[in-house]
């Protein structure tokens, strides 16, 4: 009876949404950094498949809407953008410049980790795009070697950093341009850290937007030229 029920597609659909509601929820009525409503309702729908023993063939004939919603989603993050298209103009050197810059340093910086710790050449491309959007991401990982489940999970892993640390070191450092926190956002945390940007501002918000796209561009490129190293 229940894998009937299950099986059905409206049973992921349905659970991804409630779910993640749920956190959502848990989260405006008390905010906190670690409370990640995307993180915790991974692993929440993970422990209710594990406990109830669903296939995830049956979770994902319904959750596949919403992954068919992360390159939609992504593009319309041109809206604020467009909205913001002075701030563009007037800092687009600055604003290149910077993203380029963060893109090819959070790239060598996983790169450099990974063979000092001596990863697999597989392991190593899975991690390297793990600072940009998942549908940038798993195009990359499949590109390049590596395997697509350890991309997302990456992806995740270091979205949901951003939002976590971002705030609190940019406090540090003194960082109160909005462009800055917007393209710092955006450069390390990918949409997760956009979604963070976007509640500091519109400002932040389109300008964490446009590093996606960005760095999306600049990590399609270099990435592939570190893997030539392990050649």
């Amino acid at each position: 009876m229940l894998l009937t029920l299950t099986s059905n597609p409206l049973f992921g659909l349905i659970l991804t949404i409630a779910v993640f509601l749920f956190f959502k929820e848990i989260e405006r009525h008390y905010p906190h950094p670690l409370i990640s409503p995307l993180l915790l309702s991974i692993v929440a729908i993970m422990l209710i498949l594990w406990l109830t023993k669903i296939p995830y063939e049956h979770y994902f004939k319904g959750g596949q809407f919403i992954d068919m919603m992360i390159s939609p989603a992504t593009v319309a993050l041109a809206i604020p953008l467009y909205r913001s298209i002075h701030l563009l103009k007037k800092h687009f050197k600055s604003i290149l410049i910077g993203i380029t810059i963060g893109s090819v340093f959070n790239i060598g910086l996983t790169f450099l980790f990974a063979v000092m710790f001596k990863l697999d050449k597989a392991l190593i491309a899975s991690l390297i795009p793990e600072s940009v959007t998942t549908a940038i991401a798993l195009d990359i990982s499949k590109q390049i070697g590596g395997i697509s489940a350890i991309t997302v999970l990456a992806v995740i892993v270091t979205g949901n950093l951003g939002p976590l640390l971002g705030p609190t070191l940019m406090k540090i450092g003194r960082i109160d341009d909005e462009v800055a926190q917007g393209l710092a956002l955006g450069t390390t945390a990918h949409a997760i850290g956009t979604g963070k940007a976007m509640e500091m501002g519109e400002v932040q918000g389109a300008m964490s937007g446009l590093a996606i796209v960005i760095a999306g561009i600049v990590t399609v490129i270099v990435a592939p030229l570190f893997m030539l190293f392990l050649n």
